[in-house]
């Protein structure tokens, strides 16, 4: 082979390299574009579901304090009630009337003295309020247990 046939096979081979080289580049580009798009779509899930789960959790908390810890707009009214000795028998299980009873405390009943009215072979009625050795059945007005109790509505 002379040397221009040479010089010439040559040049066409380092062609044909350089060709497979830039195809070789472009195809690592392209994948690293695409596992980069990739990667954005899995991170953006990843950060919407941590957001989601701290809302929910969030929210879960905030039930927890509202119900439980949250203070009651008749706290100091039930704890009055329970320093002065009533003490409200039901059946929160089953009875709505007890359970109406305790709803008009909301948060505060907590700090009510309640008691299952199986507690005493005496309590046929529920709610059954007990307050200075006295029955009182049925739902109590708040006006009612104040009068009853000395104790203060307002604070």
């Amino acid at each position: 082979m002379d040397t221009s046939k040479r010089d010439r096979h040559e040049s066409h081979l380092e062609r044909q390299r350089q060709e497979a080289e830039e195809a070789r580049k472009k195809r690592e580009e392209e994948f690293a574009k695409a596992h980069h798009a990739k990667s954005k779509k899995i991170r953006l899930y990843l950060i919407s579901s941590i957001i989601a789960v701290v809302v929910i959790f969030g929210g879960f908390g905030y039930s927890i304090y509202a119900s439980k810890i949250k203070p009651g707009q008749y706290d100091n009214f039930a704890r009055c009630l329970t320093e002065k000795g009533a003490v409200m028998y039901g059946a929160m299980s089953w009875c709505r009337f007890t359970q109406e009873q305790a709803g008009m405390f909301g948060n505060s009943f907590k700090y009510v003295n309640y008691r299952e009215y199986n507690e005493r072979d005496d309590i046929k009625i529920t709610p059954t309020w007990i307050i200075n050795k006295q029955r009182y059945e049925r739902v109590q007005s708040f006006d009612k247990l104040a009068q009853l109790t000395g104790c203060s509505l307002t604070g």
